[in-house]
């Protein structure tokens, strides 16, 4: 018995040694801590870095700060680095160049000026000390964005701004950051600068040249192998860590520069990002945030006045160096006061690249604990304080009317994609399209529909139909709502047109296959495809370039007809083929939503080949919706062949041909020819079709069902033949004419 009692005391005797129960321990604290805090209002960040405190060698040491701890909490540090470098919104940096890197340099500059002779005269550190707070006084994290996002104010030029400038102001601290840690360690020499400068090279290389190319063929040959993905991401990140390690950097800038090369490769919205922010959030950034929380002295906090000096005067220098480069920058750009407080409110919080640096340093014996102490409160009071200001500003915008909340018109506030299961298609690109044209901020639903036909063996057919369904809805599962249809029709184009309507769908997006392949037709078993083999109608309709249309005019939603050929990560450009007239289609304003969120998760520009009066148009929803995409327009009238342009599209560009239905105001005869057009002229290109729909969601066709569109449709078509005739007889006449 006095054994059995030994073995337990051994065992939960404090510090807590034995691994499973430490880690199992730190698990319970990740769950907990965000459940408890949450009703005081304190952010998740804060509640782990409490509870780290709580548990620490400072605390009630039931941890020690052993080398396990350290090797979680390293793994963390650089994943939220890395996190944050892949986060960021190139687009949006590209399009605001200069306001973002005049923000970001302000950013930088300002608060640096300002805290280094602040801390001299009235902290007395040394120069490197010095230097050093001044830096956690330069960095930023955009903390509340989520505030902007949710309050729809994200397309302001303010955030795109202080999104922008965030990519400078870090890179440019964490240079500044390395050669602060360099002469700390007395690595400051000719060789420390010779390896830094030849280490920055070979690491810009590898990562903006080298892994980019590997990326996209991994991603392209491993298409199915989607933990492979994840795996390569990781090995990118820490190798890239200790390359820059080597180079005399610290890791953590190798892990940032990871983030924005492979920025473009992961788009926001993919199952791959997903994946790395689910693991990321949920294990490893946790761990980092609670070490931090161990190294806090708390005895410190209540021994000496030191620790509450160095807080307020941290704390009061961060955030004024903030707003007077907020104010600076107003000045310059002509921003409105409401826009200097939103750049003001999302550069004023610190907390990841903070957090990295204030550990790092004290590890490295750079700043005492005192120090620590304060920039952990100043973390706390500056993320507060940038929420207020974020809030009140955005809400300042929105009803002082600089900020457009109007939604645009027959537009719901949530959206609905159709997803038909097709046979022969490789569902999972659609799926993946699909995924990225979503809109979060609107709540978006993708229902995966599969139309079966109705025999004795229906009930075998739905369950095999399901469980196929299932695995795709697993690739498809990231927060978004996603449903699994399964229904029973005899003609598998009247199941689709009649669940988007009673599904109240937005848009109905189909696999555009070769004609020996088509069918827009589910299959579980070889008795429902020899009986879908049968159904020859759909199939044949399928395999006529002319036909094609029928199916599209069946269907009363904006219908996508997507051909994907290669990742969508290896496009380069997004070129977008408009039609005359196609801005008084009643779908307009919704594809072009859909077409400008899929280029900003892709992170491509547009290269528009249009009218002037749809180019206008286009650029008008654009601001409306406060969108910052790079588009270059191309005036293009040469609709009766586009051929003409296989030598401007190359490869990589990402085809997007914005077509009609029949009868509606921008359609025409002579586009039923474009579908094969494309597909002979434009074979490994990525393609998607988009025909609009021609009636408000609001404008019911049910007291119509009785009629035939046939009949209408022959007639437009004869009509539009004999037109065309005609014309070109006068044109015969009138050549007739110069001749003589």
């Amino acid at each position: 018995m006095n054994e059995l009692i030994r073995h337990f005391v051994e065992e939960f005797g404090l510090p807590l040694h034995n691994p499973v129960l430490i880690f199992s321990l730190i698990l319970l604290i990740i769950l907990l801590s965000p459940l408890l805090l949450r009703k005081l209002k304190i952010p998740s960040l804060i509640g782990l870095i409490i509870s780290g405190v709580l548990i620490g060698p400072h605390g009630l040491h039931l941890l020690d700060n052993d080398a396990a701890i350290r090797l979680f909490s390293t793994i963390g540090l650089l994943y939220l680095m890395f996190i944050a470098g892949l986060e960021l919104d190139l687009q949006s940096f590209s399009v605001n160049r200069n306001k973002s890197l005049l923000f970001g340099l302000f950013t930088f500059a300002i608060p640096l000026c300002l805290g280094f002779p602040v801390c001299s005269s009235l902290l007395h550190y040394n120069v490197e000390a010095n230097l050093f707070i001044s830096c956690m006084f330069a960095t930023h994290t955009l903390v509340s964005y989520p505030i902007v996002s949710k309050m729809g104010v994200y397309g302001n030029k303010a955030v795109a701004t202080a999104v922008g400038g965030t990519i400078l102001t870090d890179t440019l601290v964490l240079l500044l950051f390395a050669v602060i840690m360099g002469n700390h360690l007395g690595h400051l020499t000719g060789m420390f600068w010779l390896r830094m400068g030849v280490g920055v090279v070979v690491l810009i290389g590898m990562l903006f040249f080298v892994i980019p190319r590997i990326a996209r063929w991994l991603f392209s040959k491993l298409e199915s192998e989607k933990q492979s993905h994840y795996i390569f991401v990781l090995a990118v990140l820490f190798f890239a860590a200790f390359f820059s390690q080597v180079a005399g950097l610290e890791p953590i800038i190798g892990a940032f520069l990871s983030g924005i090369a492979l920025n473009k490769l992961i788009p926001r919205s993919s199952v791959l990002m997903n994946r790395i922010e689910f693991i990321g959030n949920s294990l490893f950034i946790p761990f980092f945030l609670i070490s931090v929380g161990m190294m806090v002295n708390v005895s410190v906090l209540f021994s000496n006045s030191v620790t509450w000096i160095l807080t307020l005067v941290l704390t009061c220098m961060a955030l004024a160096g903030k707003w007077i480069a907020a104010f600076v920058t107003q000045l310059i750009c002509r921003f409105s006061a409401n826009q200097r407080k939103l750049l003001f409110g999302l550069s004023s919080s610190r907390a990841a690249a903070t957090l990295a640096m204030i550990s790092t340093g004290y590890m490295a014996g750079l700043i005492d604990e005192n120090v620590l102490n304060a920039t952990i409160l100043l973390i706390l009071i500056t993320c507060i304080v940038s929420s207020f200001v974020t809030e009140n500003a955005a809400r300042g915008l929105i009803l002082s009317g600089e900020q457009d909340r109007t939604k645009d018109e027959g537009v719901r506030n949530t959206e609905h994609l159709l997803l038909p299961m097709v046979d022969n298609a490789d569902m999972e690109k659609v799926l993946d399209l699909s995924l990225l044209m979503s809109d979060n901020q609107k709540g978006s639903q993708v229902s995966l529909l599969s139309v079966l036909p109705e025999d004795n063996a229906s009930e075998e057919h739905i369950r095999a139909v399901q469980k196929q369904m299932s695995l795709y809805k697993a690739h498809l599962e990231d927060g978004k709502l996603v449903n699994t249809l399964v229904i029973i029709d005899y003609n598998p184009l009247s199941g689709i047109v009649r669940m988007s309507r009673e599904s109240m769908s937005d848009m109905v997006v189909l696999p555009w296959l070769p004609k020996e392949q088509g069918g827009i037709i589910a299959e579980s078993s070889s008795r429902a495809k020899s009986f879908f083999k049968t159904q020859t109608g759909l199939r044949d309709i399928l395999q006529s370039e002319n036909s094609l249309f029928s199916i599209v005019d069946s269907i009363e939603k904006t219908v996508l007809l997507v051909s994907i050929k290669k990742n969508l990560v290896e496009n380069k450009r997004m070129v977008l083929l408009v039609p005359p007239l196609a801005e008084f289609e009643n779908g307009f304003e919704m594809w072009v939503a859909k077409v400008m969120l899929l280029a900003q998760e892709l992170s491509l520009p547009i290269v528009l080949y249009a009218t002037e009066s749809t180019y206008e148009k286009l650029m008008g929803v654009l601001n409306r919706q406060k969108l910052t995409i790079k588009i270059t327009f191309v005036r293009f009238y040469k609709w009766h062949s586009i051929a003409v342009l296989r030598n401007e599209i190359h490869e990589r560009d990402l085809l997007i041909c914005v077509l009609a239905k029949t009868g509606s105001i921008s359609h025409r005869l002579s586009y039923n020819t474009i579908p094969a057009e494309l597909e002979k002229s434009f074979v490994e290109n990525n393609k998607i079709m988009i025909f609009p729909q021609q009636f408000d969601r609001l404008q019911t066709t049910d007291t119509y069902k009785d009629m035939s569109s046939e009949l209408i449709t022959r007639g437009i078509n004869t009509f539009d033949k004999i037109q065309k005739g005609i014309t070109s007889v006068f044109k015969n006449e009138d050549k007739n004419e110069k001749e003589c």
